[in-house]
């Protein structure tokens, strides 16, 4: 199974191209890509390459093109890589960091319509407070409470 958290920064700035074309071949990826990076031919043939390799895409040779197409979509790799950055953060602390994310983020007034509906169907099976989850949560200087150790 493909694995988002395995890409590169320049390997998910490929993918962010192939997954618009659905499928493409290698020259007008490098085309698409050259208009937003200054890179080289070379450089996006190696990300390609990189990227069958981790089986995030496959490839077809039609005649004398080389056919590319995700094998993971984009939806599905931002939901990998979302719950990783996320289980990596203590369970206490994963409120704070979707709510700097939203202040941050430019919201259309539908994403925000959503979330509202959302955060209104989880406030009423919402626990008062969250658990620490921390590896050594007596000694978490960060965590506010530890009387909800997990």
């Amino acid at each position: 199974m493909a694995q988002a958290q395995d890409m590169s920064t320049a390997e998910w700035e490929l993918m962010r191209v192939i997954w618009t074309m659905h499928e493409a071949g290698s020259s007008d990826i490098i085309r698409a890509i050259q208009g937003k990076k200054d890179w080289t031919e070379s450089t996006i043939k190696t990300l390609l390459r990189r990227l069958v390799k981790k089986e995030v895409l496959t490839t077809r040779k039609v005649g004398r093109k080389f056919i590319y197409q995700p094998l993971i979509g984009e939806d599905e790799a931002m939901d990998q890589m979302t719950a990783e950055t996320f289980d990596r953060l203590c369970r206490m602390k994963r409120g704070r960091a979707i709510s700097k994310l939203i202040a941050d983020t430019m919201l259309s007034q539908t994403d925000i319509q959503e979330l509202q509906q959302i955060l209104a169907e989880k406030v009423a099976t919402a626990p008062e407070k969250v658990a620490c989850d921390c590896i050594a949560p007596m000694s978490c200087e960060n965590c506010e409470d530890h009387s909800m150790m997990v």
